[in-house]
């Protein structure tokens, strides 16, 4: 299946694909950044395809100069029992990544924890606030730069 994936992928938008990995069958598809929500449409209408349900989206912060970010989409056809992963590489400076709600709705949870902990924004999104910090709050937690024992002040806590 892994094979077809690829072949479809690559005849679809050949421009956009950055790289290709597999790992014990998994496979990993690497994508330009202005071509994810194409390609996530793509594999959710195409019949032979079929990726109907988008499992997870995952930021990592690779901690480097320049696409400091990915994001990874976590796929599954139903039809097919098959699992792609979509990977894109986010710059620290223009951390921007357009929003996957649109191809599938559930993304809306997943866009907005990865936005509330790594910062990474989603455009397009239809309601992109913070789920586990408040609003104000102006760091991100998950980011490696972030300190382990937290920013003394940062949050109002409860006294004892």
């Amino acid at each position: 299946m892994n094979q077809i994936i690829l072949d479809k992928l690559k005849a679809f938008a050949p421009e956009s694909i950055r790289s290709t990995s597999e790992f014990r069958g998994d496979l990993t598809v690497t994508v330009a950044k202005d071509a994810i929500l194409r390609i996530g449409e793509f594999l959710k209408s195409d019949p032979a395809l079929a990726f109907d349900q988008l499992i997870d989206v995952v930021g990592i912060d690779m901690y480097r100069s320049e696409e400091r970010f990915e994001v990874l989409y976590n796929l599954y056809s139903l039809t097919n029992k098959a699992y792609v992963r979509l990977k894109v590489a986010v710059e620290e400076a223009d951390p921007f990544v357009p929003s996957m709600v649109s191809v599938w709705p559930g993304a809306n949870w997943h866009e907005r924890e990865t936005y509330d902990m790594f910062g990474i924004k989603f455009t397009g999104h239809p309601d992109l606030r913070r789920l586990f910090m408040p609003e104000e709050f102006e760091y991100f937690p998950l980011r490696k730069d972030f300190p382990t024992m937290g920013i003394p002040d940062s949050l109002p806590l409860p006294r004892r």
